[in-house]
């Protein structure tokens, strides 16, 4: 290996590392900031998990500014605007769901039945305008990576549909966040491996308080690092490629309006256990006062 091979790689290793790190500092100082801020006490941002404790929303919005800033400044300048947008994008529409979709009118409007029942019935779902920004801005990003129009709707599918699992996966205290951390981590290679840095070190950054059910990434979070992690599939892989993640992420998401993912890990040992590592025992939240 020569000299400047040498040099290359390590500026490249050094530049991921300062990812990680910037952007999993920055997003856990700004969320244990945030979630102590008298305004993050409001009713907007305040939900219940599936334990019934209370947790809070802020952190979605910071993960999406975090992954999407630290991320498309680590990746090469003609992909950074096209990325920018689909995260900063996706993580928009997300908070609009995740804000009117809490509303006593909207709660019944979940999963693929929800959004159809709503139409049936006259109404545009929160949950199904969503979609259509996450898909739109997916189809605008999905330019700057694909060839030829075919191609570019597959890319565009890939964005979308990582964005949807990952939002599928956040019923559990940090389980979308071990998802991305686990993706991004496998995916750091490359030319726009500087994205999966960005992905990682926000989702690392976000655990501690997840898991300790403080705080919960929503839609707004989950959607944001579920599409950037999309845009990095897209844009390291061949047509062929690109066409078989979306072939899985299809399968993935017509499954989960038949099976509850909750169950199929519950019952598998080693996604359960780890779904559940770090996880506050029943115990152990009420003791924290959780």
């Amino acid at each position: 290996m020569t000299v400047a091979r040498r040099g290359a790689d390590r500026m490249w290793a050094s530049g991921l590392l300062r990812g990680i790190v910037v952007s999993g500092i920055g997003t856990a100082a700004a969320v244990e900031v945030a979630r102590r801020s008298p305004a993050a006490s409001g009713a907007v941002w305040v939900r219940h998990n599936h334990r019934g404790a209370e947790v809070n929303l802020v952190a979605g919005p910071i993960s999406a500014l975090a992954a999407s800033i630290v991320g498309t400044a680590s990746i090469p300048s003609p992909l950074r605007r096209p990325a920018l947008l689909l995260g900063l994008v996706s993580g928009a529409v997300g908070l609009y769901d995740d804000v009117v979709g809490a509303r006593s009118g909207q709660l019944a409007d979940k999963g693929l039945r929800g959004h159809l029942h709503a139409l049936r019935s006259g109404r545009v779902s929160t949950g199904a305008l969503k979609t259509i920004g996450v898909v739109g801005v997916s189809i605008v990003a999905a330019g700057s990576v694909s060839r030829g129009p075919v191609d570019r709707v597959v890319a565009a599918g890939v964005m979308a549909g990582s964005a949807n699992l990952v939002n599928l996966l956040d019923l559990r205290p940090g389980r979308a966040a071990k998802t991305s951390a686990l993706a991004a981590a496998a995916t750091l290679s490359g030319p726009v491996g500087g994205m999966s840095a960005a992905v990682l070190g926000t989702s690392l950054g976000v655990l501690p308080a997840d898991l300790g059910e403080k705080v919960m990434l929503g839609d707004t979070g989950a959607n944001a690092l579920g599409a950037l992690l999309g845009f990095r599939l897209a844009a390291g892989a061949t047509p062929v490629a690109r066409a078989l993640m979306l072939a899985v992420l299809v399968v993935l998401t017509a499954a989960s309006e038949q099976v509850s993912f909750t169950r199929v890990i519950e019952a598998t040992p080693g996604l359960r256990n780890l779904d559940g590592w770090g996880r506050l025992s029943v115990d152990a939240a009420a003791a924290a006062g959780t």
